[in-house]
Order: C-alpha cells, then sequence, then structure tokens
C-alpha cells in the first residue's frame, strides 16, 4: 500500500510502513498509485481527493480532524481515522499548566524577576493572584480529556461544573457554567455547532478576573471578542489553540494576563510516539482489509 505523508512520524512503529512517500510540496498532480494519506492539521477536501482517485483511508494524526471533508471521503468509500486516547494525559496536563500560570501569575513572575525588578520585601502588594485550590472548575465538554482535566482539578481540592453532549443529571447549562465558574477550561470538538460557542455575549456572562482555558480548537471562541475582553483587562486566559493558526493576535502578544503556547496540548515525546503507533495500526488494519480500530464515521 503506498502511503503518502507530508512528515515522518516520530517513534519506531514509523518503520513498520514500508512504502512511504514524503512530501515535499502540496500535491499538483494526481497520484492513482496512492491508497493512504498521513495527515497532520492539513485540509483534505475533494480537490484534494480528485488528485488521489485509488485513496483508501485518510489517517489523522490528532484528535481534531476538523480540516478533513469527512461526507466528501465517506461518498467516496475513503475511510478517516483518528488518534484518541493516547494524548489524553498530556493535554490535560497542559490544560492544567496553562490554568495554573495564568490565574498564579507565574509567567508575569518570570519576568519580574529576568527584569531585575524583584525587591526586598516579598510581602510588597506586587504580582497577587488569584487562589487555585478552593475555587471552580467550568469543564467545556466532559469527554476524554474534559475528565482528565476534572480529576486534576479535585486533586487541587476545586469545585468541578461540566457540560457534556449524553444525558447526565449533574450536566449544566453552558450559560450557567460561565457565569459561576472561576475558570473556564474548553475540551470539545470544532463542529458546525460549536464554531464561535463562546461568543462575546458569552465571554460576558463571566465574572470580572474568571480565566478561560483553552486546548481544544481556537475557533470554538470568538477570538475578536476575547481579545477585547483580555485587553480590557477584564479576563485572564491561558491559550494554546488560536483561531488562524500559525497567526497569533498581536493585541495578545504584551498582555500580561494571558499566557500563550503554540498548540503543544499533545507535545510529549511519549505521547507523540504513542499517537505514530495507533495512526500506523489504522494504516495497517486498511492494507490487511481489516477495519481501522479508530475509524471516525459513521
Amino acid at each position: 500500500m503506498r502511503v503518502l505523508a507530508s512528515r515522518r512520524l516520530p517513534g519506531p512503529a514509523w518503520d513498520e510502513l514500508d512504502d512511504v512517500e514524503l512530501l515535499e510540496a502540496p500535491l499538483a498532480e494526481p497520484r492513482p498509485d496512492v491508497e493512504a494519506l498521513v495527515v497532520v492539521a492539513q485540509v483534505v477536501d475533494d480537490r484534494l481527493l480528485d488528485l488521489l482517485p485509488s485513496l483508501r483511508i485518510v489517517a489523522n494524526y490528532g484528535v481534531g480532524y476538523d480540516g478533513v471533508d469527512v461526507e466528501a471521503c465517506a461518498r467516496r468509500g475513503v475511510a478517516v481515522a483518528n488518534t484518541p486516547g493516547v494524548l489524553d494525559a498530556a493535554t490535560a496536563d497542559l490544560a492544567f499548566g496553562l490554568l495554573l500560570a495564568a490565574q498564579r501569575r507565574i509567567v508575569e513572575g518570570d519576568r519580574y524577576v529576568r527584569d531585575g525588578r524583584w525587591g526586598t520585601d516579598w510581602a510588597e502588594a506586587v504580582l497577587l493572584a488569584e487562589e487555585v485550590s478552593g475555587g471552580t472548575l467550568g469543564v467545556v465538554g466532559l469527554g476524554r480529556i474534559g475528565s482528565a482535566v476534572a480529576r486534576r482539578a479535585r486533586a487541587f481540592d476545586m469545585r468541578v461544573l461540566y457540560t457534556r453532549r449524553s444525558p447526565d443529571p449533574e450536566s449544566m447549562a453552558l450559560d450557567d457554567l460561565l457565569a459561576e465558574a472561576d475558570v473556564v477550561s474548553l475540551h470539545v470538538p470544532l463542529t458546525e455547532e460549536t464554531h464561535g460557542l463562546i461568543d462575546a455575549r458569552r465571554l460576558a456572562l463571566m465574572r470580572d478576573g474568571a480565566c478561560l482555558v483553552n486546548t481544544a480548537r481556537g475557533a470554538i471562541v470568538d477570538e475578536e471578542a476575547l481579545v477585547r475582553e483580555l485587553v480590557s483587562g477584564r479576563l485572564r486566559a491561558g491559550l494554546d489553540v488560536f483561531a488562524h493558526e500559525p497567526s497569533v493576535p498581536r493585541e495578545l502578544l504584551d498582555l500580561p494576563n494571558v499566557v500563550l503556547t503554540p498548540h503543544i496540548g499533545s507535545g510529549t515525546r511519549a505521547t507523540r510516539e504513542a499517537m505514530t503507533r495507533v495512526l500506523v495500526d489504522n494504516v495497517l488494519a486498511m492494507r490487511e482489509g481489516r477495519e481501522p480500530p479508530n475509524r471516525v464515521y459513521p
């Protein structure tokens, strides 16, 4: 099975694919020999699928596959698979790290020391932060990653509120959660329903001094509205994802009340290698005529 990929993925599992071609430039000519396409944050649409008439599987490196036109793939009988489960802990760790960094003003403190502004009186009223222990965390989307974040929060004696799609008597209405939480952490996939889910009206529901953490997808939030709230200083944020990556709103770059990271939720060596293992298993299953274990539809 000829595999087309934009890059080599980390870990020994990658070497189990014995007919891989690394694509150095966007595909422009038809490739009827290619049966598997490995994508990393890449758009897969009708135009690309037209160039790959023999394609059998799109193997997405990551959980989110919003760049893949799943309906177009389904119409052509092309399977789409992702790599769930193995990155839950790493992403939850980063989400909670952003929560701690934003609430306890850790990045500001680092700059304060490096700039030589640290005085001799440790009790001076600078860099006073918000308490994390005993606070209220609102988890928007209590799936695998959201649940992992909730477990970490409970270890900090935080009260946990949540929303989820499946029926659950303890799940809250989103507006109520936003109004009550000290920290809101987003863990929903990007879909037509969730695009712009956290809009200006909902951001306004958050209490003064509250913190928004986003390790899901940037477009879940109305980015312009969020920038306005952060520039005003009313909210704090820890952001790993943005609406137009790798572009980041310039207004955020010098703000002290926001912590920024470059979409590294799954960015540990062990996690990235485990993701490669899952992706390779999906491709090998298709090559051997078996159902990919992580097919995302139907």
